[in-house]
């Protein structure tokens, strides 16, 4: 006898419509009706957002020095770790952090953040935090207050530059807003949303500096610098601009930027260099900021200078942070996203207080 071949006719058979299909096919509808009703649509909204993802990619991170710079960052700090840098901060910070009952090591991401790059410090720091048992939280830690230093030291020093000629005294404002931090974010953060923290003596750390060849370390970490430049930032940061397009096209974007400036003035933070640095690049907005005007309320100078020393722009906490530290650390991509943002939080709440309160003690009369 042959087998009764199932029907496939009946209703009990017919297959249940998933949520994307239904998404799917008013897409295609939508799709189907502007190219018969305006055909150029799609084009023009694919030609914005090339527009907008362009200039960053191509022009700020493969044809000017940004992207060499992140090249030079990794090498450098590959170099200063090979020379012993990291067991010499640790040495320095161990008393500090003991007292703190924190593990030291979660501020070495700020310190090479500091020398070379936000990308190289979590390329370089991450698998320091795991070598040092550094738990969950600790890490967290480390990457909310890696975002509380400039991620680049020509942001550090152009932001000097700026702030000498405005006449604001700078060796308070940077000890109080560059290294101060380094010690009040991780204890801050040790007894409110991060706890799970422990005391650590030297002897239970391992040494940090590797026992590579000084050459191979220089060619290597060169390599390392140009596959975290093509295959991480720059995809993250087309992300990030791919959205800001759309944004710009559906005619979204322009009063989301509007109302940030008068967000970013009632901070004390000087918007259009402050927009600069949330969107763009810190360093460049450091530099424009020398050649704002004159009469300029110097609290939003203060302001914007805190601002841009940070682990800014966007496009890092967003995408390159939390791509970086999930490859090189214990932590997944929305554990750390969640301690960049509120390294960011932190940051500009101090930018607002150092604006509002200090800026009168920080002018030179």
């Amino acid at each position: 006898m042959g087998q009764k071949k199932p029907n496939h006719n009946g209703p009990h058979n017919d297959r249940k419509w998933h949520v994307y299909e239904i998404i799917g096919l008013v897409i295609v509808v939508l799709s189907l009706i502007l190219l018969f009703l305006a055909p150029n649509t799609l084009s023009e909204l694919f030609d914005t957002i090339i527009q907008e993802v362009k200039p960053i990619v191509i022009d700020t991170f493969l044809l000017s020095e940004v992207g060499i710079a992140i090249i030079v960052s990794v090498i450098v700090g590959r170099m200063l770790e090979r020379f012993g840098f990291t067991d010499g901060l640790i040495r320095i910070f161990v008393p500090i952090m003991k007292a703190l009952k924190i593990n030291p090591s979660v501020i070495i991401p700020s310190s090479y953040n500091i020398l070379g790059d936000i990308n190289a410090a979590g390329k370089i720091a991450g698998p320091i935090l795991v070598k040092a048992n550094a738990t969950k939280a600790e890490q967290k830690i480390a990457v909310a207050t890696m975002i509380q230093s400039p991620q680049s030291f020509a942001t550090f020093v152009l932001g000097i530059i700026a702030l000498s000629i405005f006449g604001i005294r700078v060796f308070p404002l940077v000890l109080l807003t560059i290294f101060a931090p380094l010690i009040v974010v991780p204890w801050i953060l040790s007894k409110s949303l991060y706890r799970d923290t422990r005391k650590v003596d030297l002897v239970e750390l391992p040494r940090f500096t590797p026992n590579t060849r000084i050459m191979n370390t220089i060619f290597s970490s060169a390599k390392e610098g140009t596959e975290l430049l093509l295959l991480t930032i720059i995809p993250a940061v087309a992300v990030v601009f791919f959205f800001i397009g759309a944004l710009t096209y559906f005619g979204i974007w322009g009063p989301i930027e509007a109302n940030l400036g008068s967000v970013l003035t009632a901070l004390s933070i000087e918007p259009g260099t402050g927009i600069v640095s949330i969107l763009a690049a810190p360093t460049l907005a450091v530099a424009q900021l020398a050649d704002v005007a004159a009469n300029v309320d110097p609290r939003l100078i203060v302001g914007s200078f805190v601002l841009a020393n940070s682990g800014l722009p966007l496009s890092v906490i967003f995408g390159q942070v939390p791509v970086t530290w999930a490859e090189t650390t214990d932590l997944n991509e929305r554990e750390v996203l969640g301690a960049a943002v509120i390294g960011m939080i932190i940051r500009i709440i101090t930018a607002c207080i150092i604006g509002y309160a200090l800026t009168p003690f920080l002018v030179v009369s």
